[in-house]
C-alpha cells in the first residue's frame, strides 16, 4: 500500500499514513479537526536494464548498430542532355 503525506491547513500538523488506492483521501485533521491538504513530493524512479540511455552498456556492441560505417549512396545517373539547336543567324 502506498504512503501518503498530509498537513493540516490550520495547525500545521503533518503526518504520513498508508492507504489503499481505493480509499478516499483524508479531509479532517485528527488533532484539531481542521482541513487537511495532501502533500506531493518527487518520486524516485530508477530505470534499470538496457535500452534507456545511449551510454547503457557501452562495453558491449549491439547487433542493431553496424560496426562499420554505411557506404555512401551512389550518385544518381545524370539525365540525358537536351538536343542542341543550331543558333539562328
Amino acid at each position: 500500500m502506498p504512503t501518503y503525506s498530509y498537513r493540516c491547513t490550520e495547525c500545521d500538523t503533518a503526518f504520513d499514513i498508508q492507504q489503499a488506492f481505493t480509499e478516499d483521501s483524508l479531509t479532517v485533521c485528527p488533532t484539531c479537526g481542521g482541513a487537511l491538504r495532501k502533500l506531493f513530493s518527487a518520486v524516485g524512479v530508477s530505470f534499470s536494464g538496457s535500452g534507456f540511455y545511449r551510454n547503457d552498456s557501452r562495453a558491449t556492441t549491439s547487433s542493431s548498430t553496424p560496426s562499420t560505417p554505411a557506404p555512401a549512396a551512389a550518385p544518381a545517373a545524370a539525365a540525358p542532355a537536351a538536343p542542341s539547336t543550331p543558333a539562328a543567324s
